[in-house]
C-alpha cells in the first residue's frame, strides 16, 4: 500500500504541456518555412546551387553550434535556453520574411536561415536535457521517443498551416507562421514551472570542460557513437532517395510528394510503442531491428520500377525509421553523466549531425561516380552497419546506462 505522504506515480501525461508543447510548436514553425526557403532564394535572384546552400546553412548552423549549445544550457539552465532559442527562431524568421521585401534580401535571408540552425540547436539540446533529468528512468525512453515524435508531427504539420496562410499572403505567410509558431513556443515555456529535478548526487569538484568530457567518454563516442552517426546517415539518406528515385522512374511531382507524406504518417504513428519496448525490454530491441528495416528498404528500392513498389520500400521506411524515433536521444541520456551532462550531450549531438550531414553526401558521391541505383545501395548497407556496431557495442556498455 502506498504511504499518504508519498509523491504520485509519475505519468508522462502529467507533464505533456511543459515537456513537448513548446517542441511542438517550434516544429511547426520550422516545418512551415522549410517548403519554401529555395524558393524564397530564386525570388530574391539566387542560382539553384545557391538556394540549395541556403537551405543547407539551416542543417550546418545546428551541427557547428551543438557545441557552443551546451555551454549556453549550462550557463543559462534549460527552462531559459528553451525560452531564448524559440525567441531568437522566431527574430530569425521574421527576418527571413521581410528579406523578400527589400533589395539585396539574399544575405539577410542566409544570415536567418543560420540562426535558425543555431537556434534548433539550442532548443533541441536543452529539451533533452531537460527531459533527461526530469523524467524517471523507467520512462526515459518513452519521454525521449514521444519527444521526438512530437518534432516529426510538428514538422509535418507546418508546411500545411503555412500552405494555408500563403494563400492569402503569398510567400511570405509561411515566414510569418513560422514567427507565431516559434514565438508561441517561447511564450509557453516561460510560463509554465520548471519540473522538479532531484539534485545530483555526484562529488564536488571543478565544472566538467567540453575537453574533459570528451577525454573522459571517448571510449562511448568512438564505439555507440558510431553506431549514431551511421543512424543519422541513414536517417538523412531516406530522405532525398524517395523523390530521387520517383523522378528517376518517371513519376511526377505528386506522386512524389504523396510516397513522401505516407512514409512519413507512417513514421509518425509508431513512435510511443517504440519507446514502450525500449523500457520495457532494451535499446536493442529497437536498435537493430530499426537499422536493419530501413537498411532493407533502401536496398529494395534500386527493385522497384513503378509506384506501387516504391510506395511499399518507403513505407517499410517509415516504419523503421519511427521505431527508431528518439533512439539518438536515449542512448546519449543513458551514456550521459550527472556532472558534465550538457557537455556530453552537445558532443552526442555533433556526431549525430556529422552523420546527417555525411549520409547525403555518401549517396550523392556514389550516384557521381557510379549511379543513383548504386548510390542508394550504399546508402542501405548504412543500416546494416549500424545494426552491427549497435549489435556487438550496446552489450558491453550496458552498465554505463543510467550513469
Amino acid at each position: 500500500m502506498t504511504p499518504p505522504d508519498s509523491p504520485p506515480p509519475f505519468s508522462l501525461r502529467s507533464i505533456a504541456v511543459p515537456a513537448f508543447g513548446p517542441a511542438l510548436l517550434f516544429n511547426v514553425g520550422e516545418g512551415a518555412v522549410l517548403p519554401v526557403v529555395a524558393l524564397s532564394a530564386r525570388e530574391l535572384g539566387a542560382s539553384v546551387a545557391v538556394a540549395a546552400l541556403i537551405v543547407t546553412l539551416i542543417g550546418l548552423g545546428s551541427w557547428f553550434f551543438n557545441l557552443p549549445a551546451s555551454l549556453i544550457t549550462l550557463k543559462f539552465g534549460e527552462r531559459w535556453s528553451i525560452v531564448g532559442a524559440a525567441a531568437a527562431g522566431a527574430l530569425a524568421l521574421l527576418a527571413a520574411g521581410l528579406s523578400l521585401m527589400i533589395p539585396d534580401g539574399l544575405w539577410l535571408l542566409a544570415v536567418a536561415m543560420g540562426v535558425v540552425g543555431m537556434s534548433a540547436s539550442v532548443f533541441s539540446l536543452a529539451r533533452q536535457k531537460y527531459l533527461t533529468e526530469a523524467v524517471p528512468v523507467e520512462f526515459r525512453a518513452r519521454a525521449l521517443s514521444t519527444l521526438g515524435g512530437v518534432s516529426r508531427i510538428g514538422i509535418f504539420i507546418g508546411p500545411f498551416v503555412g500552405a494555408a496562410v500563403m494563400h492569402f499572403a503569398g510567400i511570405s505567410g509561411a515566414y510569418w507562421v513560422g514567427v507565431a509558431g516559434m514565438a508561441a513556443a517561447a511564450v509557453l515555456a516561460v510560463t509554465i514551472p520548471d519540473l522538479v529535478v532531484a539534485p545530483s548526487s555526484s562529488a564536488a569538484g571543478p565544472d566538467p570542460t567540453l575537453r574533459g568530457v570528451a577525454v573522459s567518454h571517448a571510449g562511448v563516442f568512438l564505439t555507440a557513437g558510431a553506431g549514431i552517426l551511421l543512424l543519422s546517415a541513414l536517417r538523412a539518406s531516406r530522405q532525398v532517395v524517395i523523390p530521387l528515385w520517383a523522378d528517376h522512374v518517371g513519376l511526377d511531382a505528386t506522386q512524389a510528394s504523396l510516397l513522401y507524406g505516407l512514409s512519413g504518417a507512417i513514421d509518425m504513428l509508431v513512435f510511443y510503442p517504440a519507446g514502450k519496448v525500449m523500457d520495457r525490454r532494451g535499446r536493442l530491441w529497437v536498435a537493430i531491428p530499426s537499422t536493419l528495416i530501413m537498411g532493407t528498404a533502401l536496398m529494395l528500392i534500386p527493385l522497384t520500377a513503378a509506384f506501387t513498389g516504391l510506395l511499399l520500400a518507403a513505407l517499410l521506411i517509415g516504419f523503421g525509421n519511427g521505431i527508431s524515433s528518439g533512439l539518438v536521444m536515449t542512448l546519449g541520456a543513458d551514456f550521459s553523466p550527472h556532472r558534465g551532462r550538457g557537455q556530453f550531450l552537445g558532443l552526442w549531438r555533433f556526431i549525430a549531425d556529422a552523420g546527417s550531414t555525411a549520409g547525403p553526401v555518401l549517396l550523392s558521391a556514389v550516384t557521381a561516380v557510379s549511379s543513383l541505383a548504386a548510390g542508394v545501395t550504399a546508402t542501405g548497407v548504412l543500416g546494416f552497419a549500424a545494426a552491427g556496431v549497435f549489435a556487438v557495442v550496446l552489450p558491453k556498455l550496458k552498465h554505463r546506462r543510467n550513469y
